[in-house]
């Protein structure tokens, strides 16, 4: 039986620090999009800085909506940006997801937030 207990112990303690941080532990800060070039090699900057409001060090995955003039989602992306390293309390990075969206003139607008939180 202590067996038993020591192993559940092992198996959720990686789960207890998966959920120590919350997405809205996280901000997005000076959020701007630009079209770097024109015509066929037109490609997007989608940067900002992830800021860690966490007591302590973790990962944030942002996800970005890139909308036409009515609203309707054209794309939505993913990215980790500090990849598989925590970012320490009050301290931020600096990230540029364009380079996931293909270029597409009908986008009017993009939501950003913070979809998931991971301690690496």
């Amino acid at each position: 039986m202590k067996t038993l207990i020591a192993s559940a112990l092992f198996l959720f303690a990686p789960l207890a620090a998966h959920a120590a941080c919350a997405p809205t532990d996280f901000a997005v800060q000076d959020f701007k999009m630009k079209v770097v070039g024109s015509g066929m090699s037109a490609r997007l900057s989608l940067s900002g800085q992830l800021v860690n409001h966490c007591a302590q060090p973790a990962a944030a995955q942002i996800s970005i909506d890139a909308k036409d003039g009515t609203g309707k989602v054209l794309q939505s992306k993913k990215g980790w940006p500090a990849g598989t390293t925590n970012i320490a309390p009050g301290q931020s990075v600096d990230f540029d997801l364009g380079r996931l969206f293909r270029f597409d003139p009908d986008m009017q607008s993009y939501t950003v937030g913070v979809a998931d939180v991971r301690t690496w």
